[in-house]
């Protein structure tokens, strides 16, 4: 695994290169348990000596049962690095790109700070196991966003554009010169926005606000291991009807490029579109080899490392609301009163109470079924599952949804690359100041 990171803003330039991390992770059945050992060098000496302290882990153990669940057997490589790849353009290729977008962001009136981020990555990953699987590859990463705050008598505000995919150089494209100015405008917009409304209220979600919500309802708390550990509030839900059949929601690292994606797991196991919620009903859990043999299911390709040196768990990978068959303008009349959601900042979920907040960055007042006036940042808060029992009606999607780029840890372990997508979807919750 190797990359890099530039952050410019008018203070400073941030350059980085990631040091290439290379090693092996060992995992053996004890009889009981999984027991690991990790070596950050690949010579013949260095991979004995691991096998040597997982041979002395497993002699401390008590021979038993044979590993749970199914075998990954496995045998695919894919090696195809992109066509146009972020290592070839060099550091220079990449300064040059961002001090352009800063200097687009920073020509436009009223914008007294901006900041461009873009991070890529090359990662490589070889599974093999004593059952057969031989699997390798590669997946190249990238990054970029762009930040421009507006300060006009003594406010000030922000907006930002994001992109993030597996792929090359031409994951950039959609930040060009139209784009910036489309953000800064939109901070500068913002300086005038009013105070949104509180309290319970017709919620219409954008699709970048429906896709946390995909992550935050059915995130850690779909992940089976949570089960397993009588840690999630959706445990004893499963084959109950949650929300509308208009409803369906899906967990999948097959999508071709999604920030999420991955041809296998970190056991082996292809990566599959799992459902979470179909026509409203919570059909299953996101599973590893053990969680499937422990709950009798099958794994679903969520076995997750974020190194070599880090524990697996089940993780998510792209969580996406399917499309429905509703119009924005049909979803808006359906509203009346209320408020449209809009450019999500950040969500929190409670896998243990099934509580959630989602915090956006913008929003307009819908009014007599129409959008109206333009208002600040706010945040939805509430019980999931009432939120599923409000939901009303979900959106058609006019083009393929877009997968949101971010990074996901449970709880103190290690950060994840995970995706999450949606459309316009229309429910009823708290809305308050964020």
């Amino acid at each position: 695994m190797q990359g890099e990171n530039i952050v410019l803003d008018p203070r400073s330039l941030i350059t980085g290169a990631s040091a290439p991390l290379l090693g092996v992770a060992l995992r053996a059945w004890s009889g009981t348990n999984w027991v690991e050992t990790a070596v950050s060098r690949l010579d013949e000496n260095a991979l004995g000596d691991a096998v040597d302290a997982l041979e002395l882990r497993l002699a401390a153990g008590h021979p038993g049962s044979p590993p749970p669940g199914p075998s990954s057997s496995t045998v695919a490589a894919f090696d195809a690095p992109p066509p146009r790849s972020m290592r070839e353009w060099g550091t220079e290729g990449a300064l040059d790109w961002v001090r352009g977008v800063f200097g687009w962001a920073t020509g436009m009136p009223s914008i007294k700070f901006a900041q461009v981020v873009l991070r890529w990555s090359e990662e490589e990953r070889y599974y093999l196991n004593t059952a057969g699987a031989n699997c390798f590859q590669r997946l190249d990463r990238v990054t970029a966003g762009i930040v421009a705050v507006a300060v006009e008598n003594g406010r000030s505000e922000f907006n930002n554009f994001n992109v993030g995919r597996l792929g090359g150089r031409e994951i950039l494209e959609p930040i060009n010169e139209a784009t910036v100015r489309e953000t800064a405008e939109g901070a500068r917009a913002l300086l005038a926005a009013k105070a949104p409304p509180t309290g319970p209220m017709n919620v219409l979600l954008d699709p970048g606000t429906t896709a946390t919500f995909a992550h935050e309802s059915f995130g850690h708390g779909a992940e089976a291991d949570q089960f397993v550990r009588e840690r999630s509030y959706l445990q004893p839900l499963v084959g109950q009807q949650l929300g509308p059949d208009s409803l369906t929601l899906v967990d999948d690292g097959s999508i071709p490029g999604g920030w999420g994606s991955m041809h296998f797991d970190d056991e082996g196991h292809p990566s599959q579109r799992t459902f979470l919620v179909d026509r409203g009903r919570f059909v299953g859990a996101l599973h590893d080899r053990t969680t499937a043999f422990v709950l009798g299911a099958v794994p679903t390709g969520n076995a997750r490392r974020a190194d070599f040196l880090s524990q697996e768990f089940v993780r998510m990978t792209n969580t996406s609301v399917l499309p429905g068959e509703w119009s924005l303008e049909e979803l808006v009349r359906e509203a009346k009163d209320g408020i449209v959601l809009e450019r999500w900042l950040s969500g929190i979920e409670d896998p243990l109470g099934g509580r959630m907040q989602i915090k956006v960055h913008q929003g307009h007042r819908i009014e007599n079924g129409k959008v109206t006036e333009l208002v600040s940042s706010m945040a939805l808060s509430g019980s999931v599952l009432q939120f599923l029992k409000d939901i009303r009606a979900v959106g058609k999607a006019e083009k393929d949804p877009e997968i949101m780029p971010g990074f996901c840890r449970k709880g103190h372990g290690d950060m994840l690359p995970v995706g999450d997508a949606g459309t316009y979807l229309l429910s009823r919750a708290y809305v308050g100041p964020a």
